[in-house]
């Protein structure tokens, strides 16, 4: 597997978009994609989801048709996807564009993703093995996690030793990492890498202004067809609440369909809900976050800003993060 280093290291110049959701993002993305000829790596923990299209704001057909995007519809509703997922997938997307020779832009509005990446962070040990895992607990809940336990400590007693064999999810991903690698867990180490060269631009607005635009894209995501979408994923099998759909509209949305709420006061919790989400995803990135170099979604000439930041970024003309 590549090093962290050669894969999340100064390889080139990085442009972010972040901010709260509905303020425009992947709009503004796409347009600097076409502006400075570039590639869009989503990080976005829902986005990466298949037919969890309308209600997790996945760029439009037009929008990927635009600029090419990488890291949308992996898996199914059913997965499990996290920070180490992501930068796996995410080291590999920026390889190859930049073994290509685009522009990479990061756009997505989950904090933990964009920090861990820009940051540096390490890769994990092994990639997911999706169909082990699901194995593994599947045992763990026949047979215990002690059982699972005790197979650890018979390939690898250093890290079994480490890990209370309560924490079930902990012991299978050091089962996971023994298959997928043939190594004992105790002996690989995460590596960070070096933080990247990036320019972060933040898209905001005013917070009632943020909701009112929350509040009209439900509406629009509703007329769009999300009660059908949520309904399709139900037929297919998932839980509406659970997992990746335990977000805004699919929770509520699931509830409507199982009789305990109104479609309209599913509409209006939901709202109520994204409200709630915004504001998480300005604990992340805050307005006062000096690496952040924020933009006024509402201005008109935000784009144009946003575009001469980046290619004077991108051509060493001006710095990125402070």
């Amino acid at each position: 597997m590549l090093a962290a280093s050669d894969a999340l290291g100064n390889g080139g110049r990085v442009v972010c978009v972040v901010g709260p959701t509905a303020v425009g993002k992947t709009a503004l993305a796409v347009a600097l994609a076409q502006r400075v000829g570039g590639e869009i790596i989503n990080a976005d923990s829902r986005q990466v989801y298949r037919e969890m299209n309308l209600g997790a704001a996945k760029p439009t057909a037009a929008e990927q048709a635009a600029a090419r995007h990488h890291l949308l519809d992996l898996l199914d509703p059913g997965e499990s996807f996290g920070l180490g997922a992501f930068l796996i997938y995410a080291a590999d997307a920026l390889r190859d564009i930049r073994r290509r020779g685009p522009a990479v832009i990061i756009c997505g509005g989950t904090g933990q993703y964009v920090w861990g990446l820009v940051n540096g962070a390490g890769l994990p040990a092994a990639p997911p093995d999706w169909e082990l895992r699901a194995a593994l607990e599947a045992e763990a809940a026949r047979s215990g996690g002690e059982a699972l336990h005790r197979r650890l400590a018979a390939i690898d007693p250093a890290r079994a030793a480490a890990l209370d064999a309560r924490n079930v999810r902990r012991v299978i991903r050091a089962l996971e990492i023994a298959q997928v690698t043939g190594r004992r867990p105790s002996e690989l180490r995460r590596g960070a890498g070096a933080p990247l060269d990036t320019l972060i631009l933040g898209l905001t607005m005013p917070r009632a202004d943020l909701y009112r635009r929350i509040d009209a894209r439900v509406d629009r995501m509703m007329a769009e067809g999300f009660l059908d979408e949520a309904q399709g994923l139900a037929a297919a099998g998932f839980r509406l609440g659970e997992g990746p759909l335990n977000s805004p509209g699919y929770r509520e949305l699931g509830r409507y369909l199982d009789g305990d709420l109104t479609l309209d006061e599913a509409v209006r919790q939901t709202k109520l809900k994204t409200h709630q989400l915004a504001r998480r995803q300005y604990t992340w990135f805050k307005p006062t976050d000096e690496r952040i170099r924020w933009l006024r979604a509402d201005d008109p000439g935000a784009g144009e800003q946003a575009a001469a930041a980046a290619l004077g970024f991108l051509e060493g003309r001006s710095p990125g993060a402070l």
